[in-house]
Parts: C-alpha cells; structure tokens; sequence
C-alpha cells in the first residue's frame, strides 16, 4: 500500500514516517498545499493523510479541489481543531476520516488499514507500468511478448514495485507489503521472489528491470516504450 502524507510538521512526518513503513506501508510525504495537491491528484496512492493547517493552501480547500478534479482517493484528515463545526466542514469537502491532533500512531494505523479495505478504496483493477500490465486480482502480467500467470506472492511484490517506479523501495517495506510487518521470514526469500520476478519480466519481453540497491533494497526501472 502507498501512503501520501501531507504534513507541514516535518518533525511529526519523521515519527510517522517508519511507524508507517513498519507497518507495510510505502510512504510519500510532503509539506505544503499546493505540492499536496500536486502528489494527491496522481493515481498512485491507496490512501493519504491530510493536515487541515498548511502553508499555501489549507487541507480543507486542497480537499474539495481534488475531489472537484475526481479524485477519490481514501482521505483521513488530521487537524488539532476539533469543534464540531470544524470535523463538519472536513468530512463535506471529501474527508473519509477523520483524527484529532494529538493522536495514538496506533490509532492512526488501524483507521488507514480500515480506508484501504473499504470497496474501491484506491485499488485500480490494472496497474500499468512501462510496457508492463498487472492485474493483481487476477494474478496475470502483460508484456510485449504475452502474458504470464504469476503467484500470490509474486503478484504482490511485482505490484509494490509497480506502485512505484524509479523509487527505491526498503527491504523492510517490501516485506511488510508482501508478508506482513509481524511475519518471521527468511531475509532470501524476498530474494528469491525477486529471481522469480526477473524471470516473468523475461517471460513477457518487457524492457524494465528490477535493480537492485545494495543494502537498501529494490527499484523498478521501467525504460522507455
């Protein structure tokens, strides 16, 4: 899962940032309205956590635009006011949910896995990249060269990285996206999976390519089409 915080308290997005991580997700972050506006209106993110106090545009107004503009990307807004008036005016410009500063990151947690498993949460039904086609449902990959059927796992993982292209993904993300952040796991089996992987690429007569960063983790190149 991709996570967009947008949050102009970078000490906060420092915190948040390997909670959310450890817990499996890939987190995208920053830290004024209109950048946060920019990032939301891409189809990449499963879901984005909203500070309603930003520099250039607040996140009630960056909200209604992005949902003027059909975004419908899952919304948690965070804000320390918390009038009636004020979770009122979050929730009628799009907010799906909604969290009073300060907050228990464990809380916060469970709200962003409950806006991911809600129907239509983000997950498009084809996940493109490069010359590349993933239907993670349906566990198959496209490519030039055809179609190949991929494992659970292999599905998963190929998606993690689709989600993100010429993004350097951790280890430790991978693993939480693929086994879980609480799984006992061996540290080869992600590379094994990642062999798995280059071979389906292979298979289907793409052109990108899994790299691999040395001590950090993997990355998707995608090339040109």
């Amino acid at each position: 899962m991709r996570i967009l915080l947008i949050e102009d308290d970078r000490d906060l997005c420092e915190v948040l940032r390997p909670r959310l991580e450890q817990a499996g997700f890939a987190v995208d972050c920053c830290h004024d309205g209109e950048e946060g506006l920019y990032y939301l209106c891409q189809p990449v993110y499963d879901a984005a956590v909203l500070d309603r106090m930003l520099p250039g545009l607040d996140g009630v107004t960056l909200l209604a635009r992005a949902r003027a503009q059909g975004i419908a990307t899952p919304v948690l807004l965070l804000t320390a006011l918390d009038r009636v008036q004020d979770r009122v005016a979050g929730l009628d410009a799009g907010a799906d949910d909604y969290l009073g500063k300060p907050f228990d990151v464990r809380e916060l947690l469970a709200r962003l896995r409950a806006l991911c498993r809600r129907p239509g949460g983000g997950e498009p039904v084809q996940l493109h990249a490069g010359d590349l086609v993933l239907d993670a449902r349906g566990l198959l990959l496209s490519g030039p060269a055809g179609q190949v059927t991929l494992s659970r796992r292999e599905a998963q993982l190929l998606e993690a990285l689709m989600r993100a292209p010429g993004r350097t993904l951790h280890r430790t993300v991978l693993f939480g996206r693929v086994w879980g952040p609480d799984s006992e796991v061996e540290s080869g089996n992600l590379d094994s999976y990642i062999h798995f992987i280059r071979r389906r690429l292979r298979a289907v007569g793409s052109r990108a390519q899994v790299v691999t960063v040395r001590g950090v983790g993997y990355r998707l190149e995608v090339g040109r089409c």
